[in-house]
């Protein structure tokens, strides 16, 4: 794991630190910002986007798609985790946490908003950051890369309507176009750009060109990290400051989820006696989120001064140490598992 990965949270402290004293500062370089907007996209937030998730996109090996027939009860586990357990979950912990337990302390209009940011990060699996959760648990690199491939092609079909349902069900209006042109924008079209990518870069199949591009787009990528959250917390800054407790409501269900999904799916692999290099990669997928994706759709449906755009930032703040910790934990309990 390099220095930015290693303290992810670190960087995204710092930035959100940086995000609102500019936006306290000088707020009108952040209302010109919010105004370069098109069909609900905002222009700005859009660059940055791409920046993060384009490179992603070109790690994933759709050849690799052939071998999904090989330990099967990974995948499947994966898949259950992550289309049929973890955005449901997300949802009811969203509703029980802002809709009943700090209902006294959060307006109906942001607690839907909370809720549906929350959405977004439980609809969308981990694409980029499992693959080092992978290489510090010993997983298995090449049936790692089987299930982020699959994942991502389901992502394309399955996402959007997993999160209107989930948005109405919570009495969110869904606005379908902007829903749809989200997925078209942040899912179909980099995935497609990527595989394209890979298939120039990589002819000689030997990576040296694909992992030197890689390398030199991987700056880009922080830059896009850190650049969206400085301007999120920078358009929330007045909030922020009035209400600081924000941060640490939207905290509590998201580390409950993160913590719980991973009980869940890690008791589910022992007992189906996946093999540790299986099992530990399946686990940390249905844990940890795509969180570029979540970010970029919030921002579309809701605004960039929403507290669904605030949300889904609060969980790149948490993810990172949290996902530590469980790497830890798997780590030390190899041995509950036949390799």
């Amino acid at each position: 794991m390099g220095l930015f990965e290693r303290y992810l949270s670190v960087w995204v402290a710092l930035a959100i630190i940086a995000g609102i004293a500019l936006g306290i500062a000088v707020p009108g370089v952040f209302t010109v910002v919010s105004e370069l907007e098109y069909a609900h996209v905002n222009l700005v937030i859009a660059v940055l986007i791409w920046l993060m998730i384009y490179p992603i996109m070109v790690q994933v090996d759709f050849s690799s798609i052939k071998d999904v027939g090989k330990k099967p009860k990974g995948l499947v586990l994966t898949l259950v985790i992550n289309w049929l357990i973890k955005p449901f979950t997300m949802a009811l912990l969203g509703w029980l946490f802002f809709k009943g337990l700090f209902a006294d302390w959060v307006d109906p209009q942001t607690a839907s908003e909370y809720i549906a940011g929350m959405i977004l990060l439980g609809v969308a699996p981990c694409t980029a950051m499992v693959f080092i959760w992978s290489q510090l648990t010993k997983g298995d690199a090449n049936y790692t890369l089987v299930q982020v491939s699959i994942n991502d092609v389901i992502m394309i079909f399955a996402f959007a309507p997993i999160a209107g349902l989930l948005l109405g069900v919570t009495d969110i209006t869904v606005p379908w176009d902007t829903l749809l042109l989200s997925v078209v924008l942040y899912v179909l079209i980099p995935l497609i750009l990527g595989a394209l990518t890979r298939k120039k870069l990589d002819k000689g199949n030997d990576h040296t060109r694909l992992n030197n591009f890689l390398a030199a787009m991987k700056p880009w990528s922080i830059v896009g990290l850190l650049a969206t959250v400085v301007l999120l917390f920078g358009f929330q800054s007045e909030t922020i400051i009035e209400k600081p407790q924000a941060i640490v409501l939207i905290a509590i269900p998201l580390l409950i989820q993160t913590y719980g999904i991973f009980a869940v799916a890690y008791f589910l692999a022992k007992k189906m006696k996946l093999p540790h290099n299986v099992a530990a990669p399946a686990c940390m997928i249905g844990t940890s989120n795509f969180f570029e994706l979540a970010v970029a759709v919030a921002i579309s449906l809701f605004g960039l001064h929403s507290g669904a755009a605030l949300a889904t930032v609060v969980g790149v703040l948490v993810e990172v140490p949290v996902m530590l910790s469980l790497v830890w934990f798997a780590n030390r309990t190899r041995h509950w598992f036949n390799d």
